[in-house]
């Protein structure tokens, strides 16, 4: 069925926003996204990816946090009003926080670093100060005022295989509730950082928040789900960020950084695709994401050598389930794409280009940022090295006129599919076949001028006109070229996966481009690759992306 357009621009917010109103945004945070990004290039946490989704949120304000590893209820301003009533509660602890963790069971006599009340109900407050020792912080008896610390904790019965206990934090110190539950000796399931047994997560859950609502004045309550303990974590980023009638095609485990080294797993529609590196991995005991089971797994390994490799040498190859079709359909915000996998080494569709698409497909670049602030109908759009088409489909479903570049009629091919699937009208649109370089300076000399030219090269490409391309060389080359056929105050989109061209230096080999040019960029954002695939030490990012309106 064709992709409606109107209902593309109505879609419903993501899976995790409990709550929405003029004033507050309330959103269930997953364990292992961070509440922001801790770094300038680093991957987006959960407000950075919500403030840059929707023009109404753009003004979103950060009230409270939670710790990656603790999920839960989590509360962000949209108005000055909200942010000023709210900021008051909070600093004069009217702000009731409620959490449940989880806990090992190998309760001790509390050590000597914290002071114990009894209360009632076998409840007891705790009371200690904190003090930041290299990653971790340490608790101690007795301290300045200022660095206090007090948590109310409450048993609510056993959980196998410990027991399940409410936390009430009277103050709001970094990782308060992990240290005392440890001091306790009741340690937290899966916090190896205080003396925790190895699990899936950390089962440290911000359930319940109550507090005075900054319009009304009334109070009022938001709620979790309740998570329970099981392999894998309940409320998990994929269930965060997608439903499924919307997005079927994500990647679930993502190398070191899912805990799994080498190991890479998409989900396609209704089938799995497990690329490694060494040894295939034994997915049976992990939970599915949104707990389904898939048609078929396929499975291939990773190489080097992918420029002379044929098809069949580098194609996945099905170890289990139903074979999938020759060609098949996935679902990516809304919009369908055709996927095979016996393409070769790439299936068709660059899943970490996903939230980039979709700028294109609601006009919105990032906050403060609309990609074309007169909207997205008639205007002119060049994709260069298009490859199946799709940052073209999402243009054109947008309402552009879009120009598809790219050195494969095969891929062209593909790409007008693309188009057809979705209710587009290729012949609407242009598609060329030949070399990038040699086009954009065809379409120079023609006095061509685009609105966006958006630029997703190969780390590596040949030509027969240019010859050979490599990003960390060339870079600059292409940008200027494409430089030329950009309209003033129209938008440049590039990307690079190249290894050896970090954040820093791939901003200002385009910046120097730019200049060189005798153009300025008058706004820009950079977009790290999207959160399922997380960017941390032991995986490192490897995509890079760019938005830019250049005068």
């Amino acid at each position: 069925m064709p992709t409606s357009t109107e209902s593309i621009r109505n879609r419903p917010v993501p899976p995790c926003v409990l709550h929405e109103d003029d004033d507050l945004l309330v959103v269930h945070k997953p364990a292992g996204w961070n509440t922001h990004a801790p770094a300038p290039h680093a991957g987006e946490g959960i407000y950075d990816w919500l403030r840059h989704r929707e023009p109404r949120w753009a003004d979103l304000a950060i009230l409270h946090r939670l710790d990656k590893d603790t999920s839960g209820v989590l509360v962000f301003g949209k108005s000055t009003r909200a942010n000023q009533s709210l900021t008051g509660q909070f600093t004069r602890r009217e702000v009731e926080k409620t959490y449940l963790l989880h806990t090992a069971k190998v309760a001790t006599s509390p050590g000597p670093v914290i002071r114990v009340e009894s209360l009632s109900g076998g409840a007891c407050r705790v009371t200690s100060w904190l003090q930041r020792q290299g990653e971790s912080y340490v608790s101690r008896a007795t301290g300045p005022a200022g660095e206090e610390a007090v948590t109310e904790f409450e048993p609510r019965g056993d959980a196998a295989p410990g027991t399940v206990w409410e936390a009430r934090p009277k103050t709001g110190r970094t990782h308060q509730i992990r240290i005392h539950a440890a001091a306790l000796g009741y340690p937290i399931r899966g916090d190896v950082l205080y003396g925790g047994p190895v699990a899936a997560r950390v089962w440290l859950q911000a359930w319940r928040i109550r507090f005075r609502h900054p319009a009304s004045g009334e109070p009022v309550e938001f709620a979790a789900p309740l998570e329970t303990t099981g392999t894998g974590t309940a409320w998990s980023v994929l269930e965060a960020m997608f439903r499924e009638d919307e997005t079927n095609a994500f990647r679930w485990l993502h190398g070191a950084a899912s805990g799994c080294p080498g190991i890479y797993v998409e989900r396609l529609n209704r089938h799995l695709l497990v690329q490694f590196e060494d040894q295939p991995p034994d997915l049976s005991r992990r939970t599915r994401p949104f707990g389904t089971r898939e048609d078929g797994i396929y499975e291939k390994r990773l190489r080097r050598d992918v420029r002379v490799a044929d098809p069949a040498g580098t194609s996945p190859v099905r170890v289990s389930g139903q074979a999938a079709a020759e060609r098949f359909e996935v679902l990516e915000n809304g919009v369908r794409f055709e996927v095979g996998l016996g393409e070769g080494y790439s299936y068709g569709l660059f899943l970490d280009q996903r939230d980039n698409r979709r700028r294109l497909l609601v006009n919105h670049v990032a906050a403060g940022f609309p990609l074309f602030p007169e909207g997205a109908a008639g205007r002119e759009v060049l994709n260069c090295f298009a490859y199946t088409c799709a940052f073209s489909a999402c243009a054109a479903l947008a309402g552009a006129r879009v120009t598809s570049l790219d050195l494969s009629r095969k891929y062209l091919d593909w790409g007008r599919r693309n188009f057809v699937v979705n209710g587009l009208d290729p012949a609407a649109h242009d598609f060329i076949y030949g070399d990038c370089f040699e086009w954009l300076r065809r379409l120079a000399k023609k006095g061509r001028c685009f609105d966006a030219v958006l630029l997703d090269p190969p780390t590596f490409s040949r030509s027969k006109e240019h010859g050979d391309f490599r990003a960390e060389t060339d870079y600059g080359a292409l940008v200027r070229n494409a430089l030329a056929v950009l309209a003033p105050g129209g938008v440049l989109f590039a990307s690079t996966n190249a290894a050896r061209l970090g954040p820093a230096e791939f901003l200002a080999c385009i910046g120097a481009a730019v200049t060189e040019s005798g153009r300025r960029v008058t706004q820009q954002h950079y977009v790290p690759q999207p959160p399922d695939f997380p960017v941390t030490r032991e995986e490192p990012a490897h995509l890079k992306t760019v938005w830019m309106r250049v005068a």
